[in-house]
């Protein structure tokens, strides 16, 4: 299949040394994008319910807390429930955080997913995903006078071997969308079907795929950033992550023109039922359509010293403030401590010098 064909022109991707910015090749088509990252299984064992049943999409993050407080929780990433052991086991996957379980932990665990407490269980054993090799990345389309072209030419057909690149991905536009960064091999140069004399490259390794379920979204967004607020409020919460992440990190490249100081700010706040729609929404009251203005805390407090449209002193008005109340008020932090999201912006904001009225 091939994947991302852009209407406009041969430049959506380009490969690019890290190091000293010279590009290796510029193509129009990837396969090999979307995927499914190697995921990890947990198997349940004397699981006790504490919410509705667990089925399907568990959540953006799942936190494993030992009920003993010994050692820190833990996150399970894109948590998904794929069996059940009817009455007392269940089995999740998902992805580990970079810390991944304590090895030495073995006694009871409870689960929340950020806003309510899932269920309990007392053990679980982790299995690691299977040793696949890493899935190929091939480059469609590429011009033979590309570097990259020449250079794995003259290996003598050898496997090229790159340091540091960054795939560099751009939107029908032209305008950069995000990146991804690989340490690949080159193991073949073919002709291409895409054009006469154009050939086609495949790597392999290096490339975490980006999760089938974020496709739709990143098309949405190959095909430019939208013209109107709001065209994320349809989405699930696990679309939502995936439009966030793309806002945030399209946000991060773009040069944001700063407001004067006194300006008035207007969120819509009729659809923040989940903790990345506040971020969405608060990022379109400050910088338009698809605008970012911090997708975490931090994030956020980031945003009002920098350079991201915004100049204190300013005013918010948050429009249908009991929505986020009603949804984020009571959110569960890693080890299970209750905190409300929506006072804690409030307050962030105020320190940055927005005054925030809710009606």
């Amino acid at each position: 299949m091939h994947e991302d064909r852009g209407r406009r022109g041969q430049g959506r991707y380009r490969l690019t040394d890290t190091d000293t910015g010279r590009v290796w090749a510029v193509c129009a088509e990837v396969e090999g994008l979307f995927g499914e990252p190697r995921r990890g299984t947990y198997e349940l064992f004397g699981w006790v319910p504490e919410a509705a049943e667990v089925r399907g999409w568990v959540g953006d993050r799942v936190w494993l807390v030992p009920e003993d407080r010994k050692l820190d929780a833990w996150l399970l990433e894109d948590a998904q429930c794929v069996a059940s052991y009817a009455p007392d086991g269940l089995v999740l996957t998902g992805l580990d955080d970079y810390e991944g379980p304590p090895e030495a932990h073995s006694g009871p665990v409870r689960l929340h997913d950020g806003y309510r407490w899932l269920g309990s269980c007392r053990e679980f054993t982790r299995i690691l995903p299977p040793d696949l090799p890493e899935p190929s990345l091939v480059l469609r389309g590429i011009a033979p006078n590309d570097p990259l072209v020449r250079a794995r030419r003259a290996s003598d057909r050898r496997t090229l071997h790159l340091d540091e690149v960054c795939l560099e991905i751009r939107d029908d536009r032209g305008e950069p969308l995000t990146d991804r960064l690989l340490w690949p091999k080159v193991r073949a140069c073919k002709p291409s079907s895409s054009g006469t004399d154009l050939v086609d490259l495949e790597l392999d390794g290096g490339l975490e795929p980006v999760p089938t379920h974020a496709r739709r979204v990143w098309e949405r967004w190959l095909a430019g950033p939208p013209d109107a607020p709001g065209e994320w409020t349809g989405l699930d919460t696990r679309q939502r992550t995936a439009w966030l992440d793309l806002v945030r990190e399209r946000g991060c490249r773009l040069r944001h023109r700063g407001r004067p100081a006194g300006h008035a700010y207007e969120l819509d706040g009729r659809h923040i039922t989940d903790e990345p729609a506040l971020y969405l929404a608060l990022g379109e009251a400050v910088n338009g359509p698809g605008g970012y203005f911090g997708g975490c805390l931090d994030a956020l407090a980031d945003c009002l010293r920098g350079d991201f449209g915004y100049t204190a002193p300013a005013s918010l008005l948050w429009r249908d403030a009991a929505t986020a109340r009603e949804h984020l008020s009571r959110l569960l932090a890693p080890e299970g401590e209750r905190y409300d999201l929506v006072a804690t912006v409030i307050e962030i904001l105020t320190e940055g010098g927005m005054r925030v009225t809710l009606a």
